[in-house]
């Protein structure tokens, strides 16, 4: 025969998997470029903001391994220790980043605005909701409380050391939809303020929403934010649009609140026949 079956899923969106700093809590996604300055600091390093954002998404010991290796840190540490940062180093800072980062973190748990009203629409629609983070369930463990004081309670949390890789790996995406049972991946959004978050969708075969103003691409508090000129924010958002649909982004949105009218797209597309 000259045919072949091809199956196609055409049926509703099932679940959406959000990131968490940058997209659901923290705007601007400081809580990690405080403790990485702060830790940096200790060690007399002198590091930028822009060394920190670097990594930002990833499981945060392959952060600080990036951070590490960007030229102008390697090249102080050298400088002031005698020799390149080695894997011993990665071990000794990670474990005072961990306390460090346990202690900052409830600082940086109020809901970013329009979360709780997208969790309602999610809800409404009948989506479960998950989520994945580059923080350790340790680290998960402040957040995950406060965060529920404020209305915000996903149906699955997966870290980095609940499965054998973080970010740009799909496996804390894989054991989301093993607890909340759902399936085929096409029914699936992720939604992330990162590149690491796109790749991660991505290689999960999901739809992917970056998000270009409310995380880490951006960098600014809600008042720096609106304080900036309409021209030059227009040109940081085309730039951070750019980096996100380069990396295979499906949709860029501002934030968590423009995500509704995303999902009736993707909807649209489904019924087509579409897959990401």
């Amino acid at each position: 025969m000259d045919f072949v079956f091809h199956r196609s899923y055409r049926g509703r969106l099932k679940a959406v998997i959000l990131d968490w700093a940058g997209t659901t809590i923290d705007f601007g996604s400081f809580a990690p470029v405080a403790v990485f300055l702060h830790l940096f600091e200790q060690q007399g390093i002198p590091v930028s903001k822009e060394d920190v954002r670097s990594g930002m998404g990833l499981m945060k010991k392959d952060h600080l391994r990036l951070i590490l290796n960007r030229p102008s840190v390697a090249q102080a540490w050298q400088q002031l220790k005698g020799m390149p940062p080695t894997e011993a180093d990665v071990e000794r800072l990670f474990a005072v980043f961990t306390s460090l980062q346990t202690e900052i973190l409830r600082q940086y748990t109020i809901p970013i605005r329009g979360l709780l009203e997208t969790i309602t629409d999610l809800r409404r629609r009948q989506l479960k909701i998950g989520s994945t983070t580059g923080y350790l369930r340790d680290m998960m463990d402040s957040i995950v409380p406060e965060a529920q004081k404020q209305g915000y309670c996903p149906d699955a949390l997966v870290c980095p050391d609940d499965v054998p890789v973080g970010r740009p790996y799909p496996w804390m995406i894989f054991q989301n939809l093993i607890q909340l049972q759902v399936y085929p991946a096409e029914a699936v959004v992720k939604v992330g303020d990162t590149l690491p978050d796109i790749e991660e969708g991505l290689n999960a075969g999901l739809w992917t929403v970056g998000l270009a103003l409310s995380g880490n691409l951006l960098g600014l508090t809600e008042g720096e934010l609106a304080a900036l000129p309409a021209e030059e924010l227009a040109e940081k958002r085309a730039a951070i649009a750019k980096q996100l649909y380069q990396s295979g982004a499906h949709y860029v949105i501002d934030g968590i609140w423009d995500l509704p009218p995303v999902l009736d797209d993707i909807q649209l597309r489904l019924a087509r026949g579409e897959r990401p």
